[in-house]
Formats: C-alpha cells, structure tokens, sequence
C-alpha cells in the first residue's frame, strides 16, 4: 500500500511520520487490496486545545475512498481515532462485499 502524509502549516518531524505509517499500514490487515492512504494532518487556530487534525482518504479497487477526519489535543490521538473510524468503515464494506 503507498502511503502519502502531507503536513499543511507546519513540518512534520520523522518520529510523527513514522508513527502515522505505522498506524496506517496496519489497514492492510483488516482489509486486502487497499490501493493507497492518503494522510493530511493540519493545525487549526494554533492558539487553542484540540487544535490538531488527522485526515485519511483510502483508496479501494472498487473505484471507492473512504475517508474519517479526527480532531484532538494531539496528532498520534487525532490519527488513532481516524485509524479507528476508517476500521469500522472497511468492517462494514468488507461485510457489504460478501453480501453481494
């Protein structure tokens, strides 16, 4: 799966890349096939709490995306409960899957 993280108004260090890729590449385990993640984190008002954001958009063979934005005080927060939402989300496709 290729991953892509984008910082938007700020940089990133190494530490939280890795932690962001480490997170997302375990989507493979829940769901095989998955073509790419795209990853946005941003700071909103840097002034205030929870302030950090963690987008995903995943990209299925079908020609679908899946997408989850977190808000929280930090990014590996922020990313862990997107990480959780896109799960929840690739559950339920895979379930609509084996319906069909």
């Amino acid at each position: 799966m290729n991953i892509k993280v984008n910082s938007v108004h700020f940089t990133a260090d190494q530490k939280l890349i890795d932690f962001v890729n480490k997170k997302v590449s375990k989507m493979d385990t829940f769901f095989e096939g998955i073509i790419g993640a795209e990853v946005s984190l941003k700071v909103e008002k840097p002034e205030t709490v929870n302030n950090k954001i963690s987008e995903i958009r995943i990209s299925l063979p079908s020609a679908e995306n899946l997408f989850a934005r977190k808000q929280a005080d930090t990014f590996e927060e922020a990313t862990d409960l997107a990480v959780e939402a896109i799960r929840r989300q690739l559950k339920r496709h895979k379930d609509k899957l084996r319906t069909k």
